[in-house]
């Protein structure tokens, strides 16, 4: 895959908990964490009553888009190596990434 950037949805594999197979799933690319690494977080096409979910629409891509309307996940924070992205699907716009990452912060902060 080409280069990554901050406010890219990708794809990536996601273990099953027995660890038998994968599922692909997207994720937004939240910032770089050096030596090929990225920090991201979970999307789902579910509505969870996850109050720091942050509903994302084509209204929010500056490029490309996702099947239905998602949400990205605050909470759901991970780190995975750029070698692990297989797909770009689309890049959400600057105020959108300022969302999710003002969501995280005010997550790790412990505000509501």
């Amino acid at each position: 895959m080409g280069l990554l950037a901050a406010g890219q949805v990708v794809v990536l594999p996601f273990p099953f908990s027995d660890l038998s197979r994968n599922k692909y799933r997207p994720v937004l690319v939240l910032a770089d964490a050096c030596r090929g690494d990225w920090i991201a977080c979970q999307i789902t096409s579910n509505p969870y009553s996850d109050p720091r979910a942050l509903a994302l629409t084509d209204l929010d891509f500056a490029n490309g888009r996702l099947a239905h309307t998602s949400y990205v996940r605050p909470g759901k924070l991970f780190t995975a190596h750029a070698d692990l992205m297989e797909q770009v699907v689309g890049t959400v716009k600057p105020d959108f990434l300022g969302r999710a990452r003002e969501a995280v912060i005010q997550m790790i902060r412990g505000m509501p």
